[in-house]
């Protein structure tokens, strides 16, 4: 999930909330470009056109896309992905002109800018973040086209019957400009939100990996939880840090919490309104069976689509981290040297052994109740984690 970059984020010490602050100059320009999206659509065709002989010579080979819900852990698989020289993913540097990739790049790369120092995300669960860490930006081109995406009484779901023409040349010239910019050879991209659009990425690109964590709901309903107070808390006291991610279309989390409509609009306005009267636990982990719901029917229904996915199980993920680096970089058609897996499998941290000491014994049997049958259909243990 996309945050504040991290340049202008609070160290390690100080009030979490710090780490939501948004540098002015970004929120500007920031507001500029949301503002304006026909004009930036615009400019980046013109950059296309520039590149245009360069961009014709670079093939989309295999597209890897990372999705799922938030706090399922792509945010670490993207990481462990995008250390592979072969592959190109869009950074934190990237915003806010993500419309024009080429451009951009270009000029960071002549501005004297300050070394960066690693520093914690916003999140706080330990991932260390600088201005050319791998990160989620997709969602700006799709807003973009398709502007009703986030609206909760509007189904999102994008399949093979979906047609743009518009959005699909500027996206895979995107793309292109991208492997350009990068010099690999694989995009490489995540976005919590593709969820619901695998039966169109797999129409645009047929050749396409997708690797999509799934985590035991137990513990992803505590953690939603955790960082959605987190998130709250950070907006009150920086509001930019509010705008800065309705603008980079990051809404699982905060102030403008909106579900996604995975096609059941009743449950997801029965989950607004768990919400609003503050059944947290219940409207979480309805959320999460909704949203789950949709995916094991759509590997069920299509084995095409099946054999194109790796669903990685998180608990089981954090127990044999080499089996299962081994396994991603397979499934996705990436060959990594030694050194490499043993890298990014010690990147991997165990799991804890404790259950989260705020849900009641009533807060457990709601997650078990809503949960239970979508765990089940993903291979996943049951609504109580061990």
């Amino acid at each position: 999930m996309s945050l504040v970059p991290p340049a202008a984020g609070a160290g390690p010490a100080g009030d979490p909330a710090d780490r939501f602050r948004v540098e002015p100059w970004l929120h500007y320009l920031g507001g500029l470009v949301s503002r304006c999206p026909g004009f930036w659509k615009w400019l980046g065709d013109r950059e296309t056109g520039l590149l245009a002989d360069r961009l014709r010579a670079i093939p989309i080979r295999r597209p890897i896309y990372v999705t799922g819900l938030a706090r399922s852990g792509s945010t670490l698989l993207l990481e462990i992905l995008a250390r592979h020289s072969d592959t190109a993913t869009h950074r934190y540097r990237d915003d806010p002109l993500l419309f024009i990739p080429y451009l951009w790049s270009r000029y960071l790369e002549r501005t004297p800018r300050p070394k960066a120092r690693a520093v914690e995300r916003a999140h706080g669960d330990g991932i260390l973040v600088t201005p050319e860490s791998p990160e989620a930006f997709e969602e700006v081109l799709w807003m973009a086209f398709f502007p009703d995406l986030h609206d909760p009484r509007t189904p999102a779901v994008l399949d093979g019957d979906t047609d743009h023409p518009e959005f699909e040349t500027f996206y895979r010239d995107h793309i292109r400009k991208l492997l350009l910019v990068r010099g690999g050879t694989r995009y490489l991209a995540k976005g919590n939100y593709n969820l619901t659009r695998l039966g169109y990425l797999r129409k645009l690109f047929p050749d396409a990996r997708f690797v999509i964590p799934v985590r035991e709901p137990v513990w992803h309903v505590a953690s939603l939880m955790r960082q959605h107070r987190r998130f709250c808390a950070g907006q009150r006291r920086h509001p930019r840090a509010r705008a800065h991610l309705r603008r980079v279309g990051h809404f699982e989390l905060g102030l403008d919490r909106r579900p996604v409509n995975a096609g059941d609009s009743e449950e997801v306005a029965h989950i607004v309104e768990l919400w609003e009267r503050g059944a947290e636990v219940e409207g979480w982990a309805r959320y999460w069976a909704h949203l789950h719901d949709h995916l094991a029917g759509r590997l069920a229904a299509d084995p095409q689509l099946r054999s194109a996915v790796l669903l990685v199980r998180h608990e089981e993920f954090r127990r044999t981290p080499a089996a299962t680096v081994a396994a991603l970089f397979a499934h996705c058609g990436l060959t990594p040297g030694a050194d490499l897996r043993r890298e990014t499998a010690a990147m991997v941290r165990p799991p804890s052994l404790q259950r989260p000491a705020f849900f009641s014994g009533e807060d457990l049997a709601t997650i078990d109740r809503c949960t239970s049958d979508t765990a089940h259909r993903l291979g996943l243990g049951g609504g109580v984690a061990p």
